[in-house]
């Protein structure tokens, strides 16, 4: 297990007390047991996009400068390791995630108008929208190809089936955009869609390409949605109080699009009327100052400490699902990473 300020792809952590325990301190060690897994599946990501064309090639090469973090193909990996071994299935369906959430960056980049992320310039920012459109697509098409070498249709009905559920949560998001009324039933229905349902997916095949009970892959499926709200509450909250030069993205982009997450439905619904008036007409207004505009509405209020206590608690759902496996290692870490993706600074 972790100690604390362990470093991990999801940023810097002080998780509680209760979940501290002695053990590896280095990513190198946090990863061991799926080490070489990881690899193998980044050489088929990489074999799978290589382009004879040039600037083909060019595109691809940079988006290895901002693909960090890899938590969908570990979520794989570790399920299917705690559930009992990793098959070269695996291996496969790992850069098949891996690709679909790269497509959903690359055109969420657009979507944004976002100049940065992970601390070098957006494709759309040092190309064009257009390049980062069919980038996505490109990404896609062969994500879908790739699953098709698995060789039976329940990987590409279960990868298409969580496609389109992000794709709808994309929708829904950006057609609620300017609604300043949206609730918290909309907000949760729109995160379970974009992000959780491809976390979901990742524990789903993880545990069934490993030959888990039903029981135990409808467990694990719980655990990889609970785990992916959690980790988009985190960054939403971090879209309002992070710091650019850490997260390396560019941040206030929600604001910006006047996108309402969780801390902002929380302000909007239980402020009186006169701070009410006054936050919309900080998010109605133009310019790049709405971050340090709210900052002192978000946490006077106690909304930034709402989504906190909201991620947390998805994140100890997500703990409890894990009781379905024996202890392991592997068990340890994805327990560690529900602490881990709610207390990161990136």
């Amino acid at each position: 297990m972790l100690a604390p300020g362990t470093q991990f792809g999801v940023g810097n952590m002080n998780p509680p007390v209760d979940a501290q325990r002695e053990g590896p301190r280095s990513l190198a060690d946090l990863l061991a047991p799926i080490a070489r897994d990881l690899a193998e599946v980044e050489i088929v990501f990489a074999r799978t996009l290589a382009s004879a064309r040039p600037h083909v090639a060019q595109l691809v090469a940079h988006l290895g400068h901002y693909r960090g973090k890899r938590l969908r193909p570990t979520l794989l990996l570790l399920t299917a390791k705690a559930c009992g071994h990793v098959a070269p299935a695996h291996h496969v369906l790992g850069a098949v995630v891996e690709m679909i959430h790269t497509a959903t960056l690359v055109h969420d980049d657009v979507l944004d108008e976002a100049a940065v992320r992970r601390h070098v310039s957006t494709v759309n920012s040092r190309w064009n929208n257009k390049t980062s459109i069919l980038l996505g697509d490109f990404l896609f098409t062969h994500a879908f190809h790739l699953t098709s070498t698995i060789g039976e249709a329940r990987a590409c009905e279960i990868i298409g089936e969580a496609t389109n559920r992000v794709c709808e949560g994309e929708l829904q998001q950006v057609c609620e955009r300017g609604n300043l009324a949206l609730g918290e039933a909309d907000y949760f229905s729109i995160i379970d869609g974009k992000t959780a349902e491809l976390t979901a997916c990742c524990c789903r095949l993880g545990a069934i390409y490993s030959g888990a009970t039903d029981t135990v892959v409808e467990s694990l499926t719980r655990y990889g949605r609970a785990l992916g709200i959690a980790f988009q509450i985190a960054d939403d909250l971090l879209d309002l109080v992070g710091e650019e030069r850490t997260t390396g993205k560019s941040l206030g982009t929600d604001l910006d699009q006047k996108k309402l997450t969780l801390p902002l439905i929380r302000l909007l619904e239980k402020s009186p009327a006169e701070t009410v008036s006054r936050v919309q007409q900080i998010l109605n207004s133009p310019g790049n100052h709405k971050r340090e505009a709210l900052a002192p509405y978000l946490g006077e209020s106690g909304a930034l400490a709402y989504a906190r206590k909201r991620a947390e608690e998805f994140a100890s759902q997500a703990r409890a699902e894990l009781l379905c496996l024996p202890e392991s290692e592997c068990r340890g870490i994805l327990e560690n990473l529900t602490n881990q993706v709610v207390h990161r600074s990136a």
